[in-house]
């Protein structure tokens, strides 16, 4: 029996077919197909050419392994061409096709990894997020088609360096309804967005946004946390049905903070949220005040919890904090990263950019804000505050202790 194919060809896959420059650019919204579609064109070509070599590049593994490789995977399996026993998973992930070509992953975040041996053909995965240096190494390495994807979220060297400047580059804009395969419920929470102005034109109409509404910038992306660094906070965001609860780990190094993503999940109960937490190490967790039955009910699980700082101003005076502070991620973060260059004021009916973040990129972003206004604008009522926690805490332990 036939089973339902989940990787459908689409709008978006005709149109990605139908490109025929070196330069191949693909820009557009949310859930568009744009690397399923790509993706799509790079097995076709790998199975209709002798030995060729295919490199689908992002800025960091865990980008990789979470967004193209797991695609790739998918469309294969689901269209039966996977075959185990041609993938290879280090040093480098391949996969070598009965024809002898190859599509490889790479991680590439600076010029002297683009410094690498030549391919044929170039997949640039979400190329916005590297700089021009890299990806014009990596192009001036590749023999014959480069493909780029990105959401426009704001200008970069694509539309300033390269449009302007080349005559071999076909550019198309993708958005979800040329992606037949979508989910009317996916539909239905894109579309509800539309009185978001940023955000609409960006990830509903896949047009490019605007720069100047970013809240936070120059962000470092490192690989892992230094032995050195000392966890002094974790931060926690409440979701439930339609939004995750976001939980992460604050570490101070070298003047700085360095932000580690621990959880990024719909439907925890606060039974799986202490569960979560108690698996960490030990540190001051910093939740969402607006949930003080929750906040209690995690506390009798052991956990040192406290509620965030709330009142006039507290959103903007947050997060000017964080601002001012020297902010590293780690690459594994991917949705700590995400929301980073997604987060953006608010503008009027007018265009104007006024003191209110958007809605929708900020369950980490919230709770950064928590984490950072406890440990950097700590008032004398927030260390009673804190204190009191963790006096309950003790409190409940010798009561546990008690009834053994």
């Amino acid at each position: 029996m036939e089973t339902a194919c989940r990787i459908k060809d689409t709008t978006a896959t005709r149109k990605v077919f139908e490109l025929k420059k070196r330069i191949r650019s693909v820009c557009g919204g949310t859930s568009a197909s744009k690397t399923v579609s790509i993706l799509i064109w790079c097995i076709d070509y790998a199975q209709s050419v002798n030995n060729e070599l295919i490199s689908v590049v992002s800025e960091s593994y865990p980008h990789l392994s979470g967004g193209a490789m797991l695609d790739f995977e998918l469309i294969m399996k689901d269209r039966g061409y996977w075959d185990e026993k041609r993938w290879v998973k280090t040093p480098k992930p391949t996969y070598t096709f009965e024809t002898g070509s190859k599509i490889e992953f790479l991680s590439v975040d600076t010029t002297g990894k683009a410094h690498g041996p030549r391919r044929d053909v170039l997949f640039v995965n979400e190329c916005n997020n590297l700089s021009y240096e890299i990806v014009d190494q990596l192009i001036t390495r590749t023999r014959k088609i480069v493909w780029l994807d990105w959401n426009p979220s704001e200008e970069f060297w694509f539309y300033t360096d390269m449009k302007p400047n080349r005559d071999d580059i076909d550019f198309i804009t993708l958005t979800y309804k040329d992606n037949e395969a979508l989910d009317e419920t996916t539909i239905q929470e894109i579309e509800s967005h539309k009185n978001n102005k940023n955000w609409w034109t960006v990830y509903g109409l896949g047009q490019l946004g605007a720069i100047e509404t970013r809240i936070y910038k120059n962000w470092n992306f490192i690989d892992e946390i230094p032995y050195e660094a000392r966890l002094v906070r974790h931060w926690l965001d409440f979701g439930y049905s339609n939004d995750p609860t976001a939980i992460g780990d604050v570490y101070e190094y070298d003047g700085g903070y360095i932000l580690d993503e621990k959880a990024y999940t719909k439907g925890l109960s606060n039974k799986q949220i202490a569960d979560v937490l108690s698996n960490l190490e030990q540190a001051v967790t910093v939740a969402d005040s607006a949930e003080p039955k929750s906040i209690d009910e995690i506390a009798m699980h052991g956990i040192t919890i406290i509620p965030s700082k709330k009142g006039k101003d507290s959103v903007k005076n947050g997060i000017q904090i964080v601002q001012n502070e020297r902010v590293s991620v780690t690459k594994r973060s991917l949705n700590i990263i995400k929301e980073y260059r997604n987060y953006n004021w608010m503008r009027d009916k007018n265009g104007k950019i006024i003191n209110e973040p958007e809605p929708g990129f900020d369950h980490h972003m919230d709770g950064i804000r928590y984490a950072f206004q406890s440990l950097l604008d700590v008032t004398p009522t927030h260390i009673k505050q804190q204190q009191e926690v963790v006096f309950d805490k003790n409190r409940h332990r010798q009561s546990m202790n008690s009834t053994k």
